[in-house]
């Protein structure tokens, strides 16, 4: 009995490793699909990531007796709106402030060689670094490094806008039909289940569903309070490009961990050429507002709801980036979540029991 079981196991591991083969053989038929893939990702993730930002006021107003597609149409009415007095009060001088950075960006970095020229005429880079350390060397091998990644990124820019475009147009009515439908999604997934497995598909997908929204949700709250608290530190160390510094900090803070070092890089250099005290100081608020968030503002606004371990998500964000880069970084704890439900959900359907009475 247990020979033939074996046999049976190998027989259906070898079928799955044929059938992987062959589709990396046969790779063309699934480069239309591939590609179709490469274009909608985009759109997808933001019309996702505002549906669960939208959906609770779309069902609020259709709780008052309001038509949905009412009120979703008054919604981008008023996002139009903002988007309006946005363009009219906020844009310009964030639009000012990127100018200027850009022109003077060669003169940012002389000043920042001098900056180091000093301390280290003043013995206190020798006090803190190695004998040997050639810091000038490595500070030039790591400006070159940035000017060639920003060419090769111009380069592409136009590929870039063209893509942009392309979302620009097709997530807003990708959003306005996942707002229309609702929970329909759901149910017609669960629709494809065994009838007596409807009820826990449907318990599955609700918890699912529950956990990406407090998740996104949540990140929202977190890094907009995260900006708020570095906004207000900049002013008053009078740090140059505030706003425009702040506004990159908390786009780059949605990507875990590795968003709010590559966040903080820019800030401390600009922190520095005004400045080593500046950039000190810049520094302190980083750590403090990175401290008030993850210690006071996270626990308060996800409460028991985002249960991963710390190393876990280290080890998730390597995984994803790996795969498929920023868009694995981006994707892989709501991934990581949905897999965690229904694989617990499964195991105490068919295995815990049989597992724990043997």
């Amino acid at each position: 009995m247990r020979t033939n079981r074996f046999f049976k196991l190998c027989f259906g591991i070898i079928l799955v490793l044929l059938i992987f083969y062959l589709s990396a053989k046969a790779n063309f038929i699934f480069r239309p699909l591939i590609s179709l893939f490469n274009i909608v990702i985009v759109p997808l993730m933001l019309a996702g990531f505002f549906y669960y930002l939208l959906r609770p006021l779309v069902d609020l107003m259709q709780r008052r007796k309001m038509n949905r597609t009412l009120a979703i149409l008054i919604i981008y009415v008023v996002i139009a709106g903002v988007l309006v007095g946005f363009a009219g009060g906020v844009w310009p001088p964030l639009r000012d402030q990127v100018v200027n950075l850009v022109e003077i960006a060669p003169n940012l970095f002389n000043s920042l060689s001098k900056q180091l020229q000093e301390l280290d005429s003043n013995g206190f880079l020798a006090s803190v670094l190695p004998e040997d350390t050639n810091l000038f060397s490595k500070v030039s091998e790591y400006l070159n490094s940035g000017f060639e990644y920003l060419t090769n990124y111009l380069s592409g820019l136009f590929t870039f806008v063209s893509n942009f475009a392309i979302v620009i147009f097709t997530f807003p009515i990708i959003l306005f039909y996942m707002l229309k439908e609702g929970g329909k999604m759901g149910r017609t997934i669960v629709g494809f289940l065994p009838k007596r497995f409807r009820d826990e598909g449907t318990e599955a997908v609700g918890e699912i569903d529950h956990a990406l929204s407090g998740f996104i949700v949540g990140r929202v709250i977190v890094n907009v309070a995260l900006g708020v608290l570095m906004y207000i530190g900049f002013l008053l160390i009078g740090l140059p490009y505030a706003l425009l510094l702040t506004v990159v900090a908390v786009i780059m803070n949605f990507v875990p961990f590795i968003g709010a070092i590559l966040s903080a890089v820019p800030i401390v250099i600009v922190g520095f050429v005004e400045s080593p005290s500046t950039a000190l100081w810049a520094l302190i608020i980083i750590l403090a507002a990175q401290q008030i968030q993850d210690n006071l503002i996270a626990p308060y606004v996800f409460g028991k709801s985002l249960d991963i371990h710390p190393l876990t998500t280290i080890l998730l964000i390597l995984v994803g980036g790996d795969l498929a880069g920023i868009l694995g970084i981006l994707l892989i704890i709501p991934f990581y979540m949905a897999v965690k439900i229904v694989v617990t959900r499964v195991y105490r359907r068919f295995f815990k029991e049989r597992w724990e009475a043997a």
